[in-house]
């Protein structure tokens, strides 16, 4: 991975990955700064790697069950294999509403305990508390075979304001 050269706001970071497996090992450093009560937002084009990064998170939580793409389901719970917070996978693709139509997924009730990830969620979720992580993978578009994502996270709310997300380029 490699990481754009000004650095700059440390609630925010942008980094660039070149394969599937360096997908997935971020999502597994990128859990070490996660804990119950953190809301983590994926936004991407299909095929961006939204589910194989939530997949290296699941792993680096350490929580039970392949993480897979819920999104028939919409949302699966993983619990944790220790004493880390479950994980709550939520694919709202197919939802067409905002958070109205979320409140039958009691994500709300969930939050506090769990580290819940929302692929989809920009505009539906975000009510939902004042501080989570953005996490904005873009990929080429097209016939194309290449695997390069630009990768930004950024921290909202207090919680993330003093949180270094740089260190996830190392």
């Amino acid at each position: 991975m490699e990481a754009p050269a000004a650095p700059h706001n440390p609630a925010e970071t942008e980094l660039i990955v070149h394969s599937t497996e360096q997908m997935r090992d971020l999502g597994r450093r990128l859990a070490k700064l996660l804990r119950a009560g953190d809301l983590v937002m994926l936004s991407g084009e299909l095929g961006a790697g939204k589910t194989t990064l939530a997949r290296g998170l699941g792993e680096g939580l350490g929580v039970r069950g392949a993480v897979t793409s819920p999104t028939f389901v919409i949302a699966r719970v993983h619990p944790s294999l220790g004493d880390g917070p479950p994980l709550v996978h939520v694919d709202a693709y197919r939802l067409g509403g905002g958070l109205d139509e979320m409140e039958d997924l009691d994500l709300d009730v969930s939050l506090p305990e769990s580290v819940v990830v929302v692929e989809w969620g920009e505009g539906r979720v975000e009510e939902l508390t004042e501080d989570r992580l953005h996490v904005t993978i873009h990929r080429a578009v097209g016939d194309t075979t290449d695997e390069v994502r630009h990768v930004t996270l950024t921290g909202v709310g207090e919680r993330w304001t003093a949180v270094d997300l740089g260190w996830l380029s190392a």
